[in-house]
């Protein structure tokens, strides 16, 4: 991901957890390529997704914060708070509270349309250049989501990425 969210790749089965509504190739269209934050608010599909999304949601916020702190003269950064402000009355309740934390690590509890519930911990590793790149993780704990995620793995190795849900 980069700086802002945005997904600049994914493996077939990060896709297929996190976005198989969208296309694989998505991530190569710069100009439109997908956003975390703004499908967590914006996307009804992502919306769903999450069984606790609310919890993801403060956590996107608190995060934006951050990266706001640390630079304010991003204007892309800027337009993508105004859109999420203007477009997402959630979005902007949550940001007028004015939460504020750096989350590196912790659970994310999924509701995954083809293979039910799961509960993994994600991870972001961040490299030690300043490009804001991050890479994020997701590792399941036994009895928590690991047989699905397993299913899921299957299904995408056979099958591919889904294929996009018409919009």
């Amino acid at each position: 991901m980069g700086r802002r969210s945005e997904v600049l790749g994914w493996n077939r089965l990060g896709h297929r957890l996190v976005a198989g509504h969208l296309d694989f190739e998505s991530p190569g269209h710069v100009a439109d390529r997908p956003n975390m934050t703004r499908m967590l608010f914006l996307d009804e599909h992502t919306k769903e997704l999450y069984a606790r999304w609310h919890e993801e949601a403060v956590r996107a916020v608190a995060s934006l914060r951050v990266l706001g702190g640390r630079s304010p003269e991003d204007a892309e950064l800027t337009a993508l708070v105004g859109e999420l402000t203007v477009r997402s009355p959630e979005f902007s309740t949550l940001w007028a509270k004015h939460p504020v934390e750096r989350c590196v690590s912790a659970l994310k509890y999924f509701r995954h349309p083809e293979v039910g519930e799961l509960e993994l911990t994600f991870e972001v590793l961040t490299p030690p250049d300043d490009s804001g790149h991050r890479v994020l993780l997701y590792t399941p704990d036994p009895g928590t989501g690991a047989e699905a995620l397993e299913l899921l793995a299957r299904d995408v190795e056979t099958t591919g990425p889904a294929a996009p849900v018409a919009r």
